[in-house]
Order: C-alpha cells, then sequence, then structure tokens
C-alpha cells in the first residue's frame, strides 16, 4: 500500500464525499483493536494521516493539486498521423490516425476475479482429435485459475448441457474428471452454448468480476446467428466480453468477427488441433492481466470528417466495427499499449483552416476504481494553401502497408462471391507480389496457389481464404515494431 495515496488508504474514490470519507475512516479504526491505535503502529498512523488531509476541505485541496502535479496519468494517449498539413482540394482526401492508448509506467492490473465461461462445441466434427485437445487445454486452464476465479464449461451441439456449474476452483481432480466426460455428438447450433454460458456468467455478480466467454467451435452454426449476435450486443452493455476461436476451415469466420465486435473481444484461426492449447492460454493470460476494461473510443468527430475504416493491431489484431456513436476496442492488457488505426476521409475543402479531431478514450480502470472516465487528447489537422511536402511517420506506413494487405485479400474474397472473377484473380496476383516483397514467403506460396485455383476452377479453398486473412491480421503483431516513444 501506498503511504501516501490518502484515498486508497481509505479505499475511497477521489470525488468521495465528505460523509463517504468519514464513515470509511470510522470502518477503518473500528477493525483496529483499541490496544493497537497508537503512534507506533504505522497502519494506524496512515488511516489518522489520511483522514486529517481528506476530511479537511483545504488541505484536501491541495492535496488533490499535489497528485495531480506528481502522479502519471491514469491513461496516456499518442496519436501520430499520415499528414498534419494537407492541401485544399475539391475532392476527398484520405488520412490515416495510429493512435496509442497505453498505462502510466508504474500501473497495477485489475484487481477484479476472472468469471470465465468456456462454450465448447461438441459436434460430431469435433469427435478426435480436436475434442481431445480441448479437453487437455480445459484441464490446464483448471491449473492457471486462482481460487478467486469462477469457471464454468458449457458443451454444445444441437443444445447445450453444463459440464462445470459456475464454481470457484476448488477440486482439481473432480473438474478434470468431468471434462474427460465429454463426448462429440449431433449437428452445431452456437445460440444454446452461447445462451448457457452467458447464463452460468450471471451466476456471480458481474461488477465484481473480469467476466468473459470464451467459444470454439469447427463449425457454421444453423439457423440462429442473429440470435447469436443480439446476444453478443446485449450481454457487452452488461460487462460481459466474447472471445471466439475457429478449428479447422470450415467456419464462418465473418460470424465471429461480428460476434466477438461489441465487446472488442478476439476472434481468431486453430487451423491444427494441437494449436488449440497454445491459443486458449494466451487468451486465458491476456484477461488475467488487465489493466483497463471496457476501452472504447468516442466518435465525436468534426462534420468535416468520416470514417470509413478502423483496425485494432495490439494486444491482437481485429477489424473494428463502429456504431453511431463509439467503437469498442476491448481491454487493455498487462503493460502492453493498445493500438488502433482508423481511416478517414476528410471532405472537400474549399478555404485555409485548422480542424480539430478529437480522440476521446472512455475505460474503466478497476485497480484505480475509475469506472466510465474520459481521457482526451486533440490532434489538429491544418488545411493550407501551399502545405509542405511531409513524410508519414514509419510506423503508421508500416502499419497501413500491412492493413492494405489484410484488405486486399477481403476484396479478393467479396469479388469471387460477387462472380467477378477476372478481377479476383488479378487482385490476388498483386497480393501474391506484395506478401513476397514484405518477405512473407508462406503467405506468398498460398496466394499464389489460390490463384491457380481461380484460374482453373474458379473458386477459392476454405483454407487458402483463413491461411490468407488471418496470416496478414498477424502481420500486425508479429512483424510490426511500432513504438510511440
Amino acid at each position: 500500500m501506498n503511504e501516501y495515496d490518502y484515498y486508497r488508504i481509505l479505499g475511497v474514490d477521489r470525488e468521495a464525499t465528505a460523509v463517504v470519507i468519514q464513515q470509511a475512516y470510522e470502518a477503518l479504526i473500528a477493525d483496529i483493536p483499541a490496544e493497537l491505535r497508537t503512534i507506533d503502529n504505522p497502519t494506524y498512523q496512515r488511516v489518522i494521516s489520511a483522514y486529517e488531509v481528506l476530511n479537511d476541505p483545504s488541505r484536501r485541496a491541495t492535496y488533490d493539486s499535489l497528485l495531480i502535479e506528481t502522479s502519471d496519468p491514469i491513461l496516456k494517449v499518442a496519436v501520430q498521423a499520415s499528414r498534419e498539413k494537407v492541401p485544399i482540394l475539391g475532392s476527398p482526401q484520405l488520412l490515416y490516425l495510429l493512435v496509442d492508448v497505453r498505462p502510466p509506467e508504474q500501473e497495477s492490473k485489475s484487481n477484479l476475479p476472472l468469471n470465465l465461461a468456456l462454450a465448447i462445441d461438441r459436434s460430431t466434427s469435433m469427435n478426435g482429435a480436436r475434442l481431445e485437445r480441448v479437453k487437455a487445454a480445459v484441464n490446464l486452464i483448471i491449473d492457471q485459475l486462482g481460487p478467486e476465479d469462477v469457471l464454468s464449461v458449457v458443451s454444445f451441439s444441437d443444445r447445450a448441457e453444463i459440464v462445470l456449474p459456475a464454481s470457484n476452483i476448488n477440486n482439481k481432480v473432480a473438474l478434470s474428471a468431468k471434462i474427460r466426460n465429454m463426448q462429440a455428438s449431433g449437428g452445431t447450433e452456437i445460440y444454446h452454448g452461447l445462451a448457457a454460458g452467458v447464463s452460468q456468467l450471471r451466476q456471480v455478480p458481474l461488477n465484481k468480476y473480469l467476466n468473459h466467454l470464451i467459444l470454439l467451435t469447427d463449425g457454421h452454426t444453423y439457423g440462429d446467428v442473429n440470435k447469436c449476435l443480439e446476444l453478443a450486443q446485449e450481454t457487452a452493455s452488461q460487462g460481459i466480453g466474447f472471445s471466439a476461436f475457429g478449428i479447422g476451415s470450415e467456419w464462418n469466420d465473418q460470424f465471429l468477427d461480428k460476434l466477438v465486435s461489441p465487446s472488442g473481444g478476439r476472434s481468431d484461426y486453430i487451423e491444427q488441433p494441437e494449436q488449440i492449447i497454445t491459443f486458449l492460454q494466451n487468451r486465458i493470460n491476456g484477461l488475467g492481466d488487465v489493466y483497463a476494461q471496457n476501452v472504447r473510443l468516442q466518435l465525436d468527430f468534426p462534420s468535416t470528417l468520416n470514417l470509413s475504416y478502423g483496425f485494432k493491431l495490439v494486444p491482437f489484431a481485429q477489424p473494428l466495427h463502429p456504431d453511431r456513436h463509439e467503437i469498442k476496442l476491448g481491454n487493455i492488457e498487462g503493460r502492453a499499449p493498445l493500438k488502433f488505426l482508423l481511416e478517414i476521409n476528410l471532405l472537400p475543402q474549399a478555404i485555409e483552416t485548422r480542424i480539430n479531431i478529437p480522440i476521446n478514450i472512455i475505460a474503466d480502470i478497476p485497480s484505480q476504481q475509475k469506472m466510465g472516465k474520459t481521457y482526451k487528447t486533440n490532434f489538429q489537422l491544418y488545411v493550407l494553401s501551399d502545405p509542405p511536402p511531409e513524410e508519414p511517420p514509419m510506423d503508421l506506413l508500416k502499419a497501413v502497408r500491412v492493413l492494405n494487405m489484410y484488405r486486399l485479400n477481403e476484396k479478393v474474397w467479396n469479388e469471387v462471391e460477387a462472380g467477378q472473377l477476372e478481377t479476383a484473380t488479378r487482385r490476388m496476383r498483386h497480393l501474391t507480389t506484395r506478401l513476397l516483397e514484405a518477405g512473407e514467403t508462406k503467405l506468398a506460396q498460398q496466394a499464389h496457389s489460390e490463384t491457380i485455383r481461380l484460374t482453373n476452377m474458379e473458386q477459392l479453398s476454405e483454407e487458402g481464404r483463413k491461411r490468407l486473412k488471418y496470416g496478414t491480421r498477424a502481420m500486425f503483431t508479429g512483424k510490426l515494431d511500432i513504438d510511440f516513444e
């Protein structure tokens, strides 16, 4: 405990009223035995000192001003732009912003325990190595979780079954035995698994936990896509996050992206069963070291700007889907920053002007008892008659190059679905060249194979589709070395 952080000593927020401070002080003093209420007891002295300062309006105001001067900001927000000065033009102009949101140097992670639900597809197609690897991964998670964490496990096919009801990790042997008994059968109806998992998460007070559901599936869901997406939207507003992992190639990647979007969660591709343990453990590790939750960007840009695209780069690559008012960015995990890229269209400009672009980040910081706080910075864009030449920052340039390759692959898929095979083939050849230039030999070979497939069979493979999509996503975190400092 920091002996000079009087608010933390009393266990109150910095906006606490005098009544709240008085009540907190009295409760702490009551917990100290009478014989220990002496000047020789440092705990007692800290409580007394904190109360004497915070109970006096004048001394409290002085103390608050000193805190502002000496403490790091709870969140640091930095912005890089592709250009700071643009010309007067009668046509739209493209602008990229690379935003970095990170905790202070001496950050502390969330003091909330984890409330985790696993929704596991046990349809017939999961039989064999896939389900066995999932079982092994769950058993490792049971070993990782602490005594205050809550775990529930749901398996589903065309109906859901509660394998482990929501509970603390007490008897690990008994829990592992229940996991081993899961058997594959039936079809895939994901809503049953999600609904049962959310129901288990709600067995505890959500405001006292970091709540997350992880979906593992290897197939398409049937007839319940809208119900799944509605549930994801509803639960995100209640502080429940979703992550989703597709195993193999026979699942709907666009659906999983939409499913995790409302909470800023992660979706990813597990190509081989032996990768299941690594993916799941990495996700649990991230959730276990959260500094900030429910981070989002307010969309209050001036009318001269239109947001056309957003993509999260760190802690994992994920397309962003803005609603009318904000973009959900997910969590800040440990010391790692949260970084995202915005593509913005500047509408035609007729005169010289200065455009203020507000970057307002809202977040919950459980360790600081800060909920829904806004952290602001501004970027100034100048429209000039004759702006000087500018080179984009190298960090931003690298991020945009990778983004363009990712979107190039997405365009190919859309063109194939639209029957525009000649255009798709030409674009896939271009993607192959770009990947080779970037040193991504394996991805380039995959793109070349898909080009041949398009030429000969007029279609793409599901494996190729996902390898290219998630391979280019991985380039954001695996190949970029972006640092704002």
